[in-house]
């Protein structure tokens, strides 16, 4: 018997608090993930750790969200419990952030949780690397461009390294290779300067363009949390699947 029992919001119906194929685990003494909070959590939770206590492997619950359970949502939930970690299958595209300094390492805790996407944090040295959470990649390459071309062609980046120079170059090596989105750290300066740039280096302005810089919600600040919370906004938005960050004319 596994020692971790994976909660499913197998199906749905009217106001819910999460959506079908949201998981949760659970083990005797702790939980990762979450189905919504509340009192459907916390029922979840110790009728899977009931199941662990009695060695039970599997088992389908439906729960009205109404008074009964102590929540007002109005509509139900069915709840499939299963022995075993589970590993969600991505439904976002992959994530690179080139760079691991304060605003790198921020958004990755930020867009971690949700857990609908690889993530890969790159960075030159190891010394340079933060810790990461769980599931986040780290790769160490002494030369980032060597490594544009193992990131799908449909992936996001955010280009958010110690260096302008190696900016300039991510920008130019990402615009040959191709990309879903793509957003820049910087000012409007700066991003005016590298358009000028990679224009002279043979990029037509309809590409340059489908860079983002500034990147992130100006409204919020530039602490790097800030910055994260900004893109990760972006990121997450269905009505912004290529749009990190404003464009600036």
């Amino acid at each position: 018997m596994s020692g971790v029992i994976t909660v499913t919001v197998a199906q749905t119906r009217g106001s819910v608090p999460r959506e079908e194929g949201t998981a949760m685990q659970v083990t005797p003494h702790g939980q990762s993930g979450t189905i919504g909070g509340g009192a459907l959590e916390y029922e979840a939770a110790r009728i899977a750790r009931q199941m662990l206590a009695d060695g039970r492997d599997t088992q389908e619950r439906t729960f009205p969200l109404g008074p009964d359970l102590g929540q007002c949502c109005g509509g139900s939930v069915t709840l499939m419990f299963q022995a075993g970690e589970t590993t969600r299958a991505p439904t976002a595209p992959p994530l690179w952030i080139w760079g691991g300094g304060h605003v790198g390492r921020a958004l990755a805790h930020v867009m971690a949780p949700f857990e609908d996407r690889t993530i890969t944090v790159i960075d030159t040295t190891s010394d340079r690397m933060p810790p990461l959470p769980s599931g986040v990649l780290p790769l160490v390459a002494h030369d980032p461009l060597r490594v544009v071309d193992r990131a799908p062609q449909t992936a996001d980046h955010i280009i958010v390294t110690y260096s302008h120079a190696l900016d300039l170059a991510l920008c130019d090596a990402l615009l040959r290779h191709g990309f879903g989105s793509c957003g820049l750290i910087g000012s409007a300066t700066k991003w005016a300067r590298f358009r000028r740039r990679l224009a002279s280096m043979g990029h037509e302005d309809a590409q340059i363009t489908r860079i983002a810089c500034p990147i992130g919600d100006p409204t919020l600040g530039k602490h790097p949390q800030a910055i994260a919370v900004g893109v990760a906004a972006a990121l997450i938005s269905p009505m912004a699947t290529h749009a990190i960050g404003e464009k600036t004319g």
